[in-house]
């Protein structure tokens, strides 16, 4: 008998371990514009791990799209009473733009890095087709309460510095960057645009995990800004009126980010896909077109990637 509850209790232990979530949580500072003088922008972003799956995310844009997953919920007319609070809501800024607007989802151990984003409510990835070449030193130090050994990157057109700990025995670290001997507790680039601190580790029961999308079109790094134009074009020949003219689509560029990221509503990686972001979930955007200002804005925006 004891050795029956033995097991059950084994089991079950193994159950709670496997169902919970590992939230690694950064501050993040951004520079959003390297042509002006600006302030950093800051805001908190999520690595949650799951078993060998990750999932980096803003918090921002957690806040926004568990609240449209919510509506999804709910009953049409439900729907639309939380549609039209979730608009005023973003119209009195309660709820903050996110830099990070993007998910961006990894296979740990496979070493397989995938973008998602999404545009007039058909979501868009790619697989990332760089490996991260690190050149770890022989430097440690203290990094955020941690004991951590300095390593090295070139990625996407930047120099990266990595502070990575094997304390935490997980091979992952925030946006697309992984692949050291422990978990990435402090990035930043040379020029210190980007800078993401860990600041807390906590478990959670019921994460927020990436909705599944059976209609997702897989792009390619490459072709991933023509492809994200080309359902824009397609969404605007669907929506035109029957006698030709067009519905007012409310199109919209929102910040850059990982804007590209950001762990998408979701808007491009910024200096990847420019002026091609959207609003959360469903809900419509504004036109980006060419000579669009919103556009010529996001010119002018430092992009996290510049390559």
């Amino acid at each position: 008998m004891k050795k029956k509850l033995a097991a059950f209790f084994s089991l079950l232990l193994v159950i709670i371990v496997n169902g919970q979530t590992v939230r690694y949580i950064y501050d993040t500072a951004v520079n959003p514009d390297s042509i002006n003088l600006v302030s950093l922008k800051h805001e908190r972003t999520f690595l949650d791990v799951k078993g060998d799956k990750s999932l980096f995310i803003s918090e921002n844009k957690l806040i926004k799209d568990s609240l449209f997953t919510a509506f999804r919920a709910e009953d049409k007319e439900g729907h639309k009473k939380k549609e039209k609070d979730f608009k005023s809501l973003s119209i009195k800024k309660d709820l903050e733009p996110a830099f990070f607007e993007n998910y961006i989802v990894k296979d740990i151990p496979g070493q397989k890095v995938f973008f998602y984003d999404k545009v007039a409510g058909r979501e868009i990835f790619y697989q990332e087709d760089r490996p991260l070449k690190w050149e770890i030193t022989d430097v440690k130090e203290n990094q955020n309460g941690y004991p951590a050994q300095k390593a090295v990157t070139n990625f996407g057109g930047r120099v990266w510095t990595a502070w990575f700990t094997k304390d935490i025995n997980v091979s992952d670290g925030p946006y697309k960057f992984f692949g050291l001997p422990g978990l990435i507790v402090k990035l930043e680039d040379e020029n210190g645009d980007y800078k993401f601190d860990l600041v807390k580790k906590v478990k959670i029961q019921n994460a927020f995990e990436k909705p599944n999308d059976s209609n997702a079109k897989q792009s390619t790094r490459v072709a991933f800004n023509g492809d994200k134009a080309a359902l824009m074009l397609e969404a605007g020949k669907n929506r035109r009126l029957p006698d030709g003219s067009a519905k007012d689509m409310n199109f919209g560029s929102g910040h850059g980010g990982m804007r590209g990221g950001g762990m998408g509503k979701m808007s491009g990686e910024r200096g990847m896909h420019q002026g091609m972001n959207n609003n959360v979930g469903d809900f419509p955007m504004r036109d980006t077109v060419p000579g669009n200002s919103s556009l010529r804005n996001n010119e002018s925006q430092n992009p996290i990637e510049l390559k």
